[in-house]
This record gives C-alpha cells, structure tokens and sequence, in this order.
C-alpha cells in the first residue's frame, strides 16, 4: 500500500517541505530579543533613507511591504504543514504496520512540526515589523485579504502522535481564527477638520473612550468595519497598542446600499456589551437604533468632536 501512496506523491511539488529533521528547541530560532533589535535597526535605517526626500510620501507602502514580506513567510510554512498534514492522512489510511511505514509516518510528522515551529517564528517576526509599523505609520497593519492569525508561539520536544498532531493542528488553527473575549461594537465614519488641533482633540476622545470602555470590559474583544482611514483606523490603533484582539467586518461590496446594514446585523449578532458610536453617517444611525432595541449598552460620542451629545449611557466620562 505504500508503494502506491509513493507513487502519488511523486506528482506532487513537495518543494516547500524541509527534509532535515525538525528543530524542537526555541534556541534554534532567532530569540525574540535578536529579532526586535534587528529589525528595529533595520527599519530605523531604511526610513532614514527616505526622509526629506521626494520618496518619502512612498515610506507608509514601504513599511507595509516590509511587515508583508514576514506575513507571506509565515502563510508559506502554513500552507507547507497542510501539505504535510494531507500526506499524514493518507499514510495513516494505508497503514499496513510495516517499520518502513511507521518511519515515513514519523519523518512526515517531523517535518510538518518543522514548518508550523517556523510558521511561529516569522508570525513573531511579522508582529515585531506590525509594531515598528504602528510606530511609524499610526495605523494597525492588516494584510489586504484574509486574517492575521497568531498560533502558539510555544515549540516541544514532545514525541507526537499522528493523531493527536492532526487534531492539535486544527484546534491551533481554529484557535489562531477565533479571538476570544466580550464583543464591543465601535463605529464611526470618516470626518474632516477645521484644523489639526481639531483632528488631535477627536481622536484623543476616540482613545480616551475606550479606555473608559475597557475599564468595565478588561477582557474586550473590539469589533469594528476595519475601515483604513478613519474613526475605525484611529480605533484599531488604539486596540493595537494595547493588545486588544480585533475582529473585522468589511463591508460585502456586492450587497450594495444594504453592505453596512448587513454588517450591522453581523456585528450586533454577537451580543455586544457595548456599542460605541462616533459621528458617522445614516448606517450608524441605524446600529444605534438597533442597538438599543436589543437593550444593547450604547456609549454616544456622536457630538461634536466625538464627544457626548445631551444624553450619555454606559462607562462613565
């Protein structure tokens, strides 16, 4: 039966799977320590470059390719320890007991362990490069598409079994997807200012807001439209500075006029604590009227400025 399994395998581009045995210790990675300083010294350097120079417009898609290029990194091992897992499967199908068998198994799992330990070392990576990036930018980084999940960053000697990697793998993976916490809901649109003074005094309130928020809800989980500019920008820098998980809904483009309602719908189907709404236009309206027929706790900050309009609910000023 193995034979045949070869066979198979033999049509398939196995390329991205290393065949040296799997380093288990955190030691044969860079240290955390190791990759901060560098990369700190290395963006501090690059950016000098561009500083004061018809480049430096171009600086904030620079910072964005660098924090990509650990992203892509991490999204390649990931997809390497799929195709391993795949391959595991199919061993444990054609299992016939023989200790030739049972030592491919054993090398197959030892690579897939290989590729997801360095999965975890470029996501650590990515995370230092995602904070020199807030640093530098002000903004979170996000990918484009898709999530940007953080698996364990612990590595084991252990000696696994088959089964149990496999479903270690997809309780890691669904874990890496899922963030955990109490749902607040922030909205708000896009404003423009009379003057920096005004934009500074807006976003301090966004900040100072939920702050007070996570005073009540230590453990948030902040919910928001992800939108790049904005009160939902200024939002998810604040959560990423403090370490509070996000999760994002973009708005489906194919729905039309009904994308943010639907999305509305979405966020307020988790059972928020709180909504904090800022001036934005007639769907945050509507989140705030839905919000409160669901008995929902609204903190309103739609006045001027992003401050409390006549009447106020939820966390203190």
């Amino acid at each position: 039966m193995y034979d045949s399994f070869t066979s198979q395998l033999a049509g398939l581009d196995l390329a991205g799977l290393s065949i040296a045995p799997a380093p288990f210790n955190e030691t044969d990675f860079p240290s955390g320590e190791a990759s901060a300083q560098t990369l700190a010294a290395v963006w501090s350097d690059l950016f000098s470059l561009f500083a004061d120079t018809a480049l430096e417009a171009d600086a904030e898609d620079i910072a964005w390719g660098v924090v990509n290029l650990f992203h892509r990194a991490a999204a390649r091992k990931s997809a390497s320890v799929d195709r391993a897992s795949d391959e595991i499967r199919a061993l444990l199908a054609s299992a016939d007991g023989s200790e030739i068998h049972t030592g491919n198994l054993e090398e197959q799992i030892e690579r897939a362990q290989s590729a997801e330990a360095s999965m975890m070392a470029f996501e650590q990576m990515r995370e230092v490069a995602a904070s020199l990036y807030l640093d530098e930018v002000g903004s979170s980084w996000k990918p484009f598409t898709g999530s940007r999940p953080s698996h364990s960053k612990k590595i084991t000697s252990a000696v696994v079994d088959a089964r149990d990697f496999l479903r270690a793998r997809a309780e890691r993976r669904q874990a890496a997807h899922t963030p955990e916490g109490t749902p607040v809901v922030f909205a708000g649109g896009r404003a423009s200012f009379a003057s920096n003074e005004d934009a500074r005094t807006y976003a301090d309130n966004i900040w100072a807001t939920l702050d007070r928020v996570r005073d009540q809800v230590p453990d948030m989980l902040l919910i928001h439209g992800g939108d790049g500019k904005g009160a939902d920008r200024l939002a998810a820098s604040w959560a990423e500075r403090h370490e509070i998980q996000q999760l994002t809904f973009a708005l489906d483009r194919r729905l039309g006029a009904r994308a943010g309602f639907k999305r509305n719908e979405q966020m307020l189907s988790l059972n928020p604590r709180y909504v904090v709404a800022f001036p934005g236009n007639g769907v945050t309206e509507r989140l705030v009227i839905e919000a409160k027929a669901r008995r929902v706790t609204v903190v309103d900050r739609r006045g001027p400025l992003g401050t409390s309009p006549r009447t106020s609910t939820g966390p203190s000023d």
